[in-house]
């Protein structure tokens, strides 16, 4: 799926008269934080789409950061800005939050954030686009179902309302209080974990073919692990989506569309009357 997502993109970023452009800000020395910048550099060298990487030390001022990203709003030829989370010890959301919305291509600016729960165009998180997608290759009619979320508010927020418009009301469950949760997450019809903590999601707290979503991604001994424990998960889930390989892959090819669609509604505002 995640390849024909990329697919598309490569084809239309051809067509272009202009080549798109993505800055990501990367900061510190973390390194999954590392990896996931080169899988999108790589990704998009693919597709066509100019990449820029500004490194900093993990002890970089904010208001550096927060200059760099306003230098980069106003340059006509980077359409998207990312800041690569989680930061060392900046606050995510003063840096993140300098980044013009026409360009938040991570799609968790406050005002995308609003857009997106008031059913406005917006850029959408990349990561809630790719849940979606895996959410319709299952086929199954959702309207009239119920979601369970186990991870932040914050990071909930503009998939709470993507998944109400297919007509699914949907609970978020802090990961701190899942425990108290269970019951609910039982009765739930879609299981949605983004917790990073590995194994929460048990197969005795899930009702029998339940779709289970898979967004956590935390290294064990080596090992990429997700929040479903999967050996308990699998005999009783309807679908499970895979770590790694699941989320991740979709999460990029859907960054790369941000991409385009931030440098498609540029191009048209320049060319309205």
């Amino acid at each position: 799926m995640a390849a024909a997502v990329r697919g598309k993109v490569k084809e239309r970023v051809a067509a272009l008269p202009r080549v798109p452009g993505l800055a990501v800000l990367l900061v510190g020395d973390d390194p999954a934080s590392h990896l996931y910048v080169a899988l999108k550099e790589k990704a998009c060298e693919e597709a066509g789409i100019r990449f820029e990487r500004h490194a900093y030390p993990a002890d970089a001022d904010e208001a550096a950061l927060v200059a760099k990203i306003e230098e980069l709003n106003a340059r006509a030829d980077v359409d998207g800005i990312l800041v690569q989370l989680p930061l060392p010890s900046q606050d995510a959301d003063r840096v993140a939050g300098a980044i013009a919305p026409a360009k938040d291509v991570d799609g968790f600016h406050p005002e995308n954030v609003r857009a997106c729960a008031e059913g406005r165009p917006c850029l959408a998180p990349p990561v809630h686009l790719g849940v979606m997608k895996l959410l319709d290759a299952t086929g199954v009619n959702v309207r009239g179902m119920r979601a369970e979320f186990v991870g932040s508010a914050l990071f909930a927020a503009p998939l709470v309302a993507l998944l109400r418009e297919r007509g699914v009301e949907t609970t978020v469950v802090p990961p701190d209080r899942f425990a108290c949760a269970a019951a609910r997450v039982l009765a739930a019809d879609i299981v949605i974990a983004a917790a990073g903590a590995p194994g929460i999601i048990t197969g005795d707290c899930l009702k029998p073919g339940a779709i289970v979503i898979d967004v956590g991604t935390t290294k064990v001994n080596g090992k990429l692990l997700g929040d479903a424990d999967r050996a308990s998960v699998d005999p009783v889930a309807g679908w499970i989506s895979p770590v790694p390989g699941g989320v991740g892959p979709l999460t990029v090819a859907y960054l790369l569309l941000n991409v385009l669609k931030a440098h498609t509604q540029t191009r048209m505002q320049k060319t309205a009357p």
